[in-house]
């Protein structure tokens, strides 16, 4: 019986072998001079993407998309806030509520720095139709969350 691509077998001896090239090739991105002092790690890049692409949020709202605790996200804001990088202000709708936004003065090295990323990401999603790409998206969230199960520590 012909096949039109790899069997599950070959399928996941080559992402075992690819996964670990695409997580160093992204680390090698270089973080823009005007940000390397600030010791930004993954996390501030999820949330920092996040703000770049969806806007302005909450707290709340961006622990939720990100899929973390608000507290989380909170000590994350609350630190990328002292180093200048994001801004808070009260939400002028429902003034309990704090919307974040990146500042201006670190915006532009932002962009730059997820620039790369996102361009690779379009070269590679371009070509899909919209359901091939929703089928790349899922199978990569379902990798997420099978190898967070598997690291995960017993109580």
């Amino acid at each position: 019986m012909p096949t039109d691509g790899p069997t599950v077998d070959q399928g996941v001896r080559e992402m075992i072998l690819l996964m670990p090239r695409l997580t160093a090739r992204a680390k090698r991105i270089p973080v823009p001079e005007q940000l390397q002092d600030f010791a930004l790690t993954p996390r501030h890049l999820s949330l920092l993407a996040l703000l770049l692409h969806d806007g302005p949020a909450t707290v709340k709202t961006l622990a939720g998309k990100l899929e973390v605790a608000s507290t989380t996200v909170s000590l994350m804001v609350g630190d990328l806030s002292r180093k200048g990088i994001l801004a808070r202000c009260e939400d002028e709708r429902d003034r309990r509520r704090t919307i974040v936004s990146i500042t201006d003065e670190h915006r532009e090295a932002i962009e730059g720095w997820l620039a790369a990323g996102a361009a690779a990401w379009r070269t590679a999603l371009e070509p899909l139709a919209p359901p091939e790409r929703q089928l790349v998206i899922d199978a990569l969230l379902t990798y997420e969350r099978e190898t967070m199960k598997s690291t995960r520590q017993p109580d």
